[in-house]
């Protein structure tokens, strides 16, 4: 029911502003309320909507103008207008997610996300719609959560419209392509392969199984194949598939599928009959297209539009684009409000097994839906106790134990209408041991905080610090926004509230106010963070969790297979967690001292901003590089301090002890930075190839004397022996869990390991690091810190002697090198021209189903600005093709990618494509050739208007204005950092490419990256898994046993619905049902016989072995290899600026 709802006449344009960067306590209560909530308008050029009246609250520093309005079918809108933007965004939030997925089919709403995409009506090609962004600066992307389903994508301002009208057809009119239902059940049932090694993933489906009978909580959101399919398997098997007179389930023609321009086997395996997945296939979409018309519709939807265009512009658009989606009597915001845990649940332990090697400890709470509470945040103040770091926190007390090396605290959405609070603490194996101990410090905190009296300055820092945060809130990238602000249109709050209400919190006043929830609830919450309202849940590797608890009942969970335990809390614990706190070293923190007073900006009127940092001051130690803002106007800074020493990286020994340096300053600043990252002060503290990166970001009130305790504990750091222990447990714990992880990062890495001059491999900086003790690393230090260069950038709302203050307290304690800057910086190896090389692996995780494949082609120096835009164009042409061909219509896997490479010291580039999948890397590598292959005739036979659009995409990517000052510090620091000082490049790129040809693009593709090339220089990399894949029936296989069946002259009539080798069955659902054929007879067992024969002389494509490829010269030898590959040229500065500036 609409209330304060009028007609109006008026046009469009005559509408006053509809936001406000001041709040709106401008205006009186009394005024507000006389204000309608609602005006319909009646425009000519689009169906009637309402438009909401009141101000949105905005920040201040927000210039951009709103406007909230409702469809007729109930869909509501948020348009922005930016009239100062170059890219233009859109996002689209369903209030449905994968709690609501049908009970028997596991993963339809994640399924749904996928096949939506593949064409619509108005626009039937499956990739017309990333097609299309691809040629406008854009992308694009989708996820399924828990009560939400969020679909975004970014492009070129002028190509709003356009891109609008593609994405909006997916709403009212997708074609749901039944040629892509196969392909897009196995996409889904790779993601989830590419997860199943994932503990993230694990735990969360752990926590979802372990929860009350037949709540909907306990579904498995992900899906895969086996889980989308079953219950059509099912009604198969039952004969009623076959009987069905359903229209759905005859054969689906073909008319938007596209072949691969280079077919292999496989993807030419099925006949197009099935490639809509057969009967199976038929009944899945059906039951898809079901559960859509069912779900989506037009009141659950919430969509936001960023664009140059004017809010009545963009309201005519969205009116039109939007309107003809349907409207249903659903409800439009279904909410889960059912604990999914109760008694039964509450009050244990859950031990789980985890894959990578870690300790964690999680005690985590069912609590009340914390959205409504959005003036007071009751859970956001306890969180802010209980995940605090500083003198007198759970952390410090932990550990300064020895017990923990990190802990994190907050509440957590878990969908619309459940919030669980949860503690999480990250153990080290002592405090693994004492996991208990742990667990009773926290609940004995809990009971400091019930018996504690909060000062009045407690809650009011959280309020000021948001007040700031929020006053000083930066645009970020339109499409990040956009998702942000569709979502949270479906949050408890007033709409005029929507842009603030998240981010502001409330003096304690008022609790029967909407939103309240101060004091009140803060002691409400307390009284049930107590243990019998707990699980608490300990992850470790199977033999420790094993060792700790003997007797434990281990059991399995379906869909992961992951291995846990469940017990109750013994009576002593409970009672000792119910106790008093006794613990003196506990206690409530006192005032931050970081929190900014002066936030006052110098803003002066120039010109234009400044295009890049001037260099203000050169010594033998530092380079100083700086630029006072004169764009954002924000009181805020940027330090960066790249430190370069010949001795960080001289050896395996000394890159650990260099990376065990940056760990123990981190660690000793724990308790003094936690104030100040509170006060958004943050600093980082990064080892590197040729020493540490030191940053520091935040308000400039407090940066100088931020920065200045930082350094001194920096150059003064003395190593505390124990604490160097946990260090080293971490980074073992960490080297080790690396092999553990995706296996594309892997065969990445030792991409990245064979074409640079100096990096160690895992294995050399494990095998230094036992012996690494405190002196050790002391001697290291002082070494390190001896000889060292340092090029620093300081901007932001800082001026220039204070820059140089900061400089002189960097170069405090610092003794010069000899070296020059040049060679202080990386060097790549570059491969022979006429080369082709392959490294070959195993993935070490013996579970992990999937290979890799990192191919990589050589251009040359990034100095020859020709070759550096051709190539990037060329890579422009590639990227889209290589996704829509290797992904979408190939199969291949779920991570796939085509991209620039740097190499290391960003002096020379290539292009690298990744592919993650259960084929082996070898077939992998046919099929990335076959598609380059393949490009040879669409680069040829490209249009003159497609490759200018091609061009122009990449102009504007180059051009795109930062959007916020870290976006520009970025910018300066990778040219600082680097040496190369060329600030303008993308600028000056730009330019450029208006002289580049498709001729150049077309003999840069020949001589470098067609496979038939007799120049190009090739390095691929396979990480083979170990794990083999069930056996599978191919078509070859499959056709190749029926003809036997013929040859016994056994009725067809009796297997028509044999299954098809186009689907690839298991080898086991193939002789099931042969087996219900042939009977038990001698003939029948003979010709079941040949089965594991035909399937060996007729392998599923991609699924053999790979032979030795023609042509490829196999590394044996990676040290060898190396040391025969000429190393890159330093280009130092591309750009000399001393005396020149903009």
């Amino acid at each position: 029911m609409l209330q304060g709802v009028r007609r109006a006449t008026n046009i469009l344009r005559s509408r006053p502003a509809t936001s406000s960067s001041n709040p709106p306590s401008r205006l009186s209560r009394a005024q507000m309320a006389t204000i309608p909530d609602w005006e319909r308008v009646n425009p000519s050029a689009s169906p009637s909507f309402l438009v909401f009246q009141k101000p949105l609250r905005k920040s201040p520093q927000d210039d951009r103008d709103y406007k909230v309005i409702r469809l007729e079918n109930g869909l509501e809108a948020i348009l922005v207008h930016d009239a100062k933007a170059d890219k233009a965004a859109a996002s689209l939030d369903v209030a449905v997610g994968h709690l609501h997925d049908p009970d028997d089919m596991p993963g339809l709403a994640h399924f749904c996300e996928h096949l939506l995409f593949m064409g619509t009506e108005e626009f039937p090609r499956e990739n017309e719609y990333s097609e299309f962004l691809a040629k406008n600066n854009g992308h694009s992307n989708a996820f399924t959560s828990t009560t939400n389903t969020n679909y975004h994508f970014t492009v070129a301002t002028p190509a709003l419209g356009g891109a609008l009208a593609r994405f909006a057809g997916f709403f009212h009119s997708p074609r749901f392509a039944p040629s892509c239902t196969t392909r897009e059940l196995n996409a889904v049932d790779s993601e989830h392969k590419k997860n199943h090694q994932a503990d993230m993933w694990r735990i969360f489906q752990l926590s979802k199984h372990l929860s009350v009978d037949g709540h909907p909580w306990r579904k498995f959101g992900s899906g895969h194949r086996e889980s989308l399919t079953d219950a059509a398997r099912r009604l198969k098997a039952k004969g009623h598939l076959e009987t069905q007179q359903n229209g759905h389930l005859a054969p689906s023609p073909i008319p938007s599928r596209l072949s691969s321009p280079a077919p292999s086997v496989a993807s030419t395996d099925s006949s197009e009959a099935e490639a809509d997945g057969g009967a199976i296939g038929r009944e899945t979409r059906r039951r898809l297209m079901e559960w859509w018309s069912k779900e989506y519709c037009a009141s659950r939807m919430r969509l936001c539009i960023v664009g140059s265009q004017s809010l009545d512009e963009l309201a005519i658009l969205a009116s039109n684009l939007f309107s003809p989606i349907p409207r249903h009597a659903a409800d439009p915001l279904p909410m889960v409000t059912a604990s999914p845990v109760g008694p039964k649940e509450l009050g244990t332990l859950v031990g789980v097994q985890t894959i990578m090697t870690f300790h964690a400890l999680e005690i985590s709470f069912p609590i009340e839906w914390q959205a409504p509470f959005w003036r007071h945040k009751p859970m956001s103040f306890i969180s802010h106790f209980v995940g605090h770091e500083g003198p007198g926190s759970i952390h410090s007390y932990l550990n300064h134990k020895g017990w923990i090396t990190a802990l994190s605290c907050a509440p957590q959405t878990l969908a619309r209408g459940l919030t669980a609070f949860k503690v999480t603490v990250y153990l080290t194996l002592d405090g693994f041991k004492h996991h208990r101990d742990i667990a009773l410090v926290v609940f004995k905190f809990f009971s400091l905080l019930r018996q504690s009296q909060f000062d009045a300055f407690h809650q009011q820092e959280l309020a000021t610090l948001a007040s700031t945060k929020f006053r000083f809130k930066e645009k970020g990238r339109p499409d990040s926004y956009a998702t942000w602000a569709a979502e949270n249109m479906t949050r408890p709050v007033p709409l005029d509230l929507m842009l603030s209400a998240q981010s502001l919190t409330w003096d304690w006043d008022g609790d029967d106010l909407p939103g309240g929830g101060g004091e009140t609830k803060v002691r409400e919450y307390l009284e049930t963070l107590r243990p019998q309202n707990a699980r608490i849940t300990l992850m470790a590797k199977g033999a420790e969790l094993t060792q700790l608890v003997p007797n434990a009942v281990w059991q399995k969970e379906p869909w992961y297979g992951t291995e846990y335990f469940v017990e109750k809390f013994d009576d002593a614990f409970i009672e000792q967690a119910q106790g008093p706190n006794d613990i003196k070293e506990l206690y409530l923190p006192g005032p931050n001292k970081f929190i900014p007073t002066n936030v006052e900006v110098d803003k002066r009127e120039v010109a234009e901003p400044l295009k890049r940092p001037h260099l203000i001051r050169e010594t033998p130690l530092s380079i100083l590089w700086h630029k006072k803002d004169d764009k954002f106007w924000v009181p805020k800074a940027h330090v960066v301090i790249d430190l370069r020493s010949p001795y960080g990286n001289e050896s395996p020994r000394a890159a650990i002890m260099t990376r065990l340096y940056s760990d123990v300053v981190i660690d000793a600043l724990t308790e003094f930075t936690y104030d100040a990252s509170l006060a958004m002060l943050e600093f980082h503290f990064i080892p590197h190839t040729n020493g540490l990166y030191v940053g520091m970001v935040g308000y400039n009130d407090k940066m100088s004397v931020f920065v200045k305790a930082v350094l001194e504990k920096i150059k003064g750091i003395r190593i505390n022996p124990d604490r160097l222990a946990v260090m080293k447990e971490q980074a073992k714990r960490d080297l080790e869990n690396f092999f553990l992880g995706q296996s594309y990062s892997l065969s990445d890495y030792y991409g990245r390991y064979i074409l640079a001059q100096k990096q160690w491999t895992m294995e050399e900086l494990l095998k230094e690091l036992p012996s690494v003790m405190a002196n050790d690393l002391q001697q290291h230090v002082s070494k390190l810190l001896s000889e060292a260069h340092m090029r620093i950038l300081v901007t932001g709302n800082i001026y220039e002697e204070e820059a140089i203050k900061i400089a002189g307290m960097a170069e405090e304690g610092i003794g010069s090198s000899n070296l020059t800057p040049s060679e202080l910086n990386d060097r790549a190896l570059i491969l022979p021209r006429a080369s082709n090389h392959t490294w070959t692996s195993t993935i070490p995780n013996p579970n992990q189903a999937n290979s890799a494949l990192t191919y990589y082609l050589h251009f040359g120096s990034i100095t020859d600005q020709h070759l550096r835009v051709t190539s990037s164009l060329l890579i422009q042409i590639l990227q889209e093709p290589a996704f829509n061909v290797l992904r979408t219509q190939e199969q291949l896997g779920y991570i796939v990618s085509c991209s620039s490479w740097l190499l290391s010291g960003q002096s020379e580039k290539g292009l690298r494509i990744v592919v993650q999948s259960e084929k082996s890397p070898g077939y992998l590598e046919d099929r990335v050739e076959a598609f380059l292959d393949s490009m040879k005739t669409t680069i040829e036979e490209m249009s003159p208007e497609e490759f200018e659009e091609h061009k122009e995409s990449l102009k504007k990517r180059w051009l795109e204005a930062e959007k916020n000052l870290s976006e520009e510090a970025s910018r300066f620091a990778l040219h600082v950092t680097n040496g190369q000082w060329d600030f303008l490049r993308s600028e000056k790129d730009a330019a450029f490419i208006k002289d580049v040809t498709k001729e150049d693009v077309s003999r840069l593709f020949l001589a470098d990256v067609h496979p038939a090339s007799s120049t190009r220089a090739k390095l691929s990399v396979h990480m083979r898994s170990q794990k083999r894949p069930q056996l599978r029936i191919s078509s070859a296989a499959a056709e190749a046993f029926v003809e036997l069946v013929r040859q016994q002259n056994i009725p067809e009539e009796t297997w028509k619905d044999a299954p098809s080798g186009g689907e690839n069955p298991l080898l086991a659902d193939f002789e099931k049902y042969w087996k219900g054929v042939l009977g038990g007879s001698v003939d029948g067992q003979s010709l079941l016989g040949e089965l594991p024969g035909l399937v060996t002389q007729h392998p599923v494509p991609g699924e053999g072995e790979d032979l030795p490829r023609k042509g490829v010269t196999y590394i044996t030898d990676l040290d060898a290899f190396k040391k025969g590959l000429r190393v890159s040229v330093d280009p130092g500065p591309m750009e000399r600026w001393e005396t020149a500036r903009i």
